[in-house]
């Protein structure tokens, strides 16, 4: 019987809220992100974490202070007045005659008696008026008392809690500016007025308040430009917008390992730096020795192909210079403003100092004992497919995710100078086994951001693209429409209501113009594109019988481009020395990979996605930059 009464009350009770396992707070997302918003935990205490979005103060209203006069201070008559009212009986003639006093006073002075009270000397009688008693000192205005309204967010979740704080608790001054780290203790509650928000947090206790420096911290309420929120790399996150975007490329980073782990494929790190360029064309990074000797002492340094100069710097200036106008120009919040001006005065600074560095390197540099030793030139990686392909011929199915990096001077908007990429090789493979792997492994990333990060997508969809479900939706659902490279040059050149910059010739790659007319405009959806002429691809894609074209595959996508690339790679030494031999390769920096194909070769093909754009193109941005975390661009890394 007690068994069956303790049932209903079990079932009755609130969920219990469990903090972070490594800390005491309480992650946001815990709380907002429930079926109901959270209205099941209230009445429960928590500590929560997170930084200031916005804020008010609410002043309080004082009630009136009663001004009662002390009985040991009024009139002697009023006393006498309130026993008499009272009945007291053992009122004496002296106090009668003491409460009368104001009543003869009034009289003698109707009847001649005005002096009454004034000093009168005479030989027998001196009468003096008593002094004016001081006025009483008023007593200090009671403290101003205030409700402090902020809401704040830990980054787990789009939603933000309003976090309701007294004066008593701590002092308002303290907790409203925007940015402000604060850590409060106290209870789950529904807000006293009707609103957007179903709970809010009434703290009792505030156990850490971080301060900001209001006049330098770039943040403010107003939404912040994306392109200025580039410069300040360290505060970016704190906004919802790219908050936002890297839950959703945490999402799609998990959702790639999650995906080759199921199929079976192993994943294994590549280098950084190596000797080989995969590409076999391009400008690229690379790492140099430069060894100079100088009082017997050798120095070293690292530095760039076409790296950072001065007039890179220069212009990085003008770029900023551009922005503080632009600012001024539409009126913007005077916190960006100020945040802008002091971010090109320090450029300009770095400006000077890089001119007084340059004259002394030309000087030193002047030197008859210098020398340049490259023999030991590492490239920087633009692609890990070679290093992949040797452990594909051992592993079977490999896959790698990390950086890559290129030298691109151009201020592409889909161009970054370090970008991460998934590449992909496995063994026994041909071209048409890529194109299906590389088909279903994009498709299942936006099956599972659409599947897991739900309340931020509805964001993107409120903020940045509007169609950004259904897009996605319909992607999912489909499959990207299949054209060989002289389908698309036929179906291009057939377009009459567009002009295009570059003429169609064989042998040409397709322009971004190109493939975004195709993708944007014609079939409004993606393309992936094969058998692409051999000019156009890397040294290694395997060389159709036509002596023409490769087994090599685009996969190009709306608003964004080419998303992924990928091959069938050579398996034949001999057509790889003679693709080494017309390109003009260096051999000697290619030896391992010929003998890799000398001994237990085997069919393979592979494929990269390259990710920074991936995140590009479900988050509906338009500039890589926004996606990336720490951007490097060309001159462009400030941390």
């Amino acid at each position: 019987m007690t068994t069956h009464q303790e049932e209903p009350q079990l079932q009755s009770r609130s969920p219990s809220l469990l903090p972070f396992k490594y800390s005491d707070r309480v992650l946001l997302k815990t709380l907002l992100d429930s079926h109901d918003g959270g209205r099941g935990f209230v009445g429960q205490r928590v500590v929560v974490g997170g930084w200031v979005k916005t804020s008010k103060e609410v002043k309080k209203l004082l009630p009136p202070q009663p001004t009662a006069t002390p009985a040991s201070v009024r009139p002697r008559e009023e006393k006498f007045l309130d026993r008499e009212k009272k009945g007291d009986k053992d009122v004496s003639c002296v106090e009668i005659i003491q409460s009368r006093i104001p009543l003869i006073r009034s009289i003698l002075e109707v009847f001649g008696g005005g002096g009454y009270g004034r000093v009168h000397s005479t030989p027998s009688r001196k009468r003096i008026e008593p002094a004016p008693s001081k006025p009483a000192t008023p007593p200090p205005p009671p403290p101003q008392l205030s409700t402090a309204y902020l809401l704040i967010t830990d980054g787990s979740c789009v939603a933000s809690l309003q976090v309701v704080v007294e004066s008593s608790v701590a002092h308002p001054s303290n907790l409203l500016p925007t940015g402000t780290c604060i850590l409060v203790e106290g209870q789950i509650e529904t807000p006293s007025t009707e609103g957007k928000h179903v709970i809010e947090l009434r703290a009792d206790k505030v156990l850490h308040i971080g301060t900001v420096d209001v006049d330098k911290y770039p943040l403010s309420k107003k939404r912040v430009p994306l392109e200025m929120l580039r410069d300040y790399p360290q505060f970016r996150p704190r906004t919802t917008t790219v908050a936002t975007v890297m839950r959703v490329r945490n999402a799609l980073s998990f959702a790639t390992h999650s995906f080759f782990n199921v199929q079976g494929f192993l994943d294994v790190q590549v280098p950084i730096m190596t000797t080989t360029d995969c590409e076999g064309f391009g400008k690229l990074f690379h790492v140099a020795g430069l060894e100079l000797k100088a009082d017997k002492q050798k120095l070293s340094t690292i530095h760039e192909t076409d790296g950072v100069s001065l007039d890179i710097v220069k212009a990085a200036a003008k770029e900023k210079s551009n922005i503080v106008d632009t600012l001024k120009r539409t009126e913007s919040n005077r916190e960006a403003l100020a945040a802008a001006v002091q971010d090109l005065r320090k450029t300009n600074e770095l400006v000077s100092q890089l001119e007084a560095i340059e004259k002394k390197n030309l000087r030193a540099l002047s030197s008859k004992d210098e020398a340049v030793d490259t023999s030991r030139d590492l490239f920087l990686t633009v692609s890990g497919r070679l290093h992949l392909e040797s452990y594909a011929c051992a592993l079977g199915n490999v896959y790698s995710f990390g950086p890559r990096f290129q030298a691109d001077k151009t201020d592409s908007a889909k161009q970054a100078s370090e970008m991460w990429m998934v590449e992909v090789e496995m063994a026994f493979s041909q071209l048409r086994d890529a194109m299906n792997c590389a088909s279903d492994f994009f498709k299942h990333l936006i099956e599972y951001v659409l599947g897991t990060c739900h309340e931020d997508m509805k964001f993107i969809a409120k903020r940045i693209d509007n169609s950004c479900f259904t897009r996605l939706q319909q992607i999912a659902s489909g499959s990207p429409e299949m054209l060989s490279y002289n389908e698309v040059i036929d179906i291009l050149r057939k377009v009459e209501d567009k002009k295009f910059e570059t003429n169609f010739e064989s042998g040409v790659v397709l322009t971004a113009e190109h493939l975004s007319y195709l993708v944007d405009t014609i079939y409004k959806k993606p393309v992936m594109i094969y058998d692409y002429p051999k000019e156009a691809k890397p040294f290694y894609c395997r060389l159709n019988d036509n002596g023409r074209t490769v087994a090599a595959f685009d996969l190009v996508v709306p608003k964004v481009g080419t998303i992924i690339s990928g091959s069938q790679n050579e398996e034949r030494i001999n057509i790889i020395n003679s693709r080494i031999n017309e390109l003009v390769l260096p051999r000697e920096k290619y030896e391992w990979y010929l003998d890799l194909h000398r001994n237990g070769t085997v069919k393979n093909s592979g494929f990269t996605l390259r990710f920074d754009l991936m995140v590009l193109f479900i988050t509906g941005l338009t500039n890589v930059r926004d996606v990336i975390p720490f951007p490097r661009s060309y001159g462009k890394a400030n941390n």
